[in-house]
């Protein structure tokens, strides 16, 4: 039995009774109360980008914390709030022009999703449809599980979901099947919006897609007067090699959503933008047509004087070519896997990269799953397989040296386990 009363996210207590306990953390890794170190391949659930308390980001929390910690943000604001907002419109430019601050993943899309129907309530058009990709993890609200895959995530929570129009996943060779079936659902003038994981899915198996399926998706919307919805919460701040996801397919959506490294893995804040018409959509001397969402901790002024920080870090430092190294050692490592029979679709969006080990019941259950964990914490790594999809989305502080050590680890647990099979 456990021997503490805190309920963890994701884990099943009778399997692993007792945490483990971290007690700081710093550039790529975290260590233990003895002082022992776990390098910290999946950037504490894709988080962490720069590393571990980066300096200015800790700088800016304190200096922060000495003039206002926390106001409500109904009818108020502060200088943090304003200046992030600002800076994050002019870096994603297009036609972004408002931002709504909430405080995770979750909340950016179910937010996005509740200003997509917000939209064409106001405005009397009964579109209330939404589309979504087959696989897609969209967060643990409802809303967000509703357009996510429907499987052992949510199986518990059925009655509480809504049907959404689920397009097949744009694999190689399967593109046109995909674009098809939008443009399929977007004739019947029902369709809200199409939400989407731009390029690289997440939970649903770390599975890639090409830049030009999204640009793509993007003309079938406009055509049909969808809106588009980007979850970039896990995509942005680097991960796929630019800022955002969407940048490599030219795309600036309707709505987009960021969080994880917003603050550079360092606080929990969460935007979902917008542009101008699904702004003035909600602007009206009618409160009925009021966006009714928020959060008591919206735009927390230490959170967004973080984002600030961070992006004073991607202004300032040599941020786009860590990402090109860090793409460039990854491409490397699996390079020397490719022929290894005991790993099967290997892939790579950026500085993430993923494959998956050959085994007889794959999947997020695979039995191979915990082994593979339990196998890589005693090698000192931090790398929590999605089943038998192992995947590393490491801090961008990573070195080589490090990496290299990721990797060999990896085979080493193939043969190690194998063995044992």
């Amino acid at each position: 039995m456990t021997t503490s009363p805190v309920w963890h996210p994701f884990t099943q207590h009778a399997l692993q009774p007792d945490a483990i306990e971290i007690a700081r953390g710093e550039g790529a890794f975290l260590y233990r109360p003895d002082g022992s170190a776990l390098l910290d391949c999946i950037s504490s659930w894709w988080v962490v980008t720069h590393g571990h308390r980066h300096p200015r980001i800790i700088q800016a929390i304190k200096d922060q914390a000495d003039t206002l910690d926390q106001v409500i943000f109904a009818g108020f604001t502060h200088r943090p709030a304003e200046e992030l907002a600002k800076r994050l419109l002019a870096r994603i430019g297009g036609d972004l022009a408002h931002v709504f601050y909430s405080d995770s993943g979750s909340t950016a899309v179910e937010v996005a999703l509740k200003m997509a129907l917000g939209f064409w309530r106001n405005q009397g058009a009964a579109r209330t449809r939404i589309i979504a990709l087959e696989h897609a993890y969209h967060g643990d609200t409802i809303g967000t599980m509703s357009t996510g895959a429907r499987g052992v995530f949510n199986a518990s929570y059925e009655p509480l979901l809504f049907d959404v129009v689920r397009l097949p996943f744009p694999a190689q060779g399967k593109e046109e099947a995909t674009l098809a079936a939008l443009a399929d659902a977007c004739r019947t003038g029902e369709a809200a919006a199409l939400l989407v994981e731009p390029l690289l899915l997440g939970a649903g198996g770390m599975l890639t897609y090409a830049p030009e399926v999204l640009t793509a998706m993007q003309a079938i919307c406009r055509q049909s007067g969808t809106l588009l919805i980007a979850d970039e919460v896990m995509t942005g701040f680097g991960r796929t090699g630019t800022f955002t996801a969407c940048e490599q397919a030219g795309v600036t959506p309707d709505i987009l959503c960021l969080a994880k490294g917003i603050t550079g893995g360092s606080l929990p804040l969460a935007v979902t933008l917008c542009t101008r018409a699904i702004f003035d959509a909600h602007y009206s001397t009618d409160r009925s047509k009021t966006f009714f969402h928020s959060s008591s901790y919206t735009a927390n002024p230490i959170a967004c004087a973080a984002g600030v920080a961070n992006l004073d870090i991607w202004d300032e430092e040599p941020v786009a070519e860590r990402l090109a190294t860090l793409a460039e050692w990854q491409s490397a490592c699996l390079a020397r896997l490719r022929d290894d029979a005991r790993f099967t679709h290997l892939r790579q969006c950026g500085t993430v990269a993923a494959l998956d080990l050959v085994t007889p019941d794959a999947g997020y259950l695979a039995s191979i799953g915990p082994q593979l964990y339990a196998f890589f914490l005693a090698r000192g790594l931090l790398l929590r397989p999605l089943g038998n999809t192992i995947y590393l989305m490491p801090p961008y502080c990573i070195t080589r040296d490090e990496l290299d050590g990721a990797y060999a680890a990896i085979g080493d647990a193939a043969a190690f386990l194998g063995a044992r099979a």
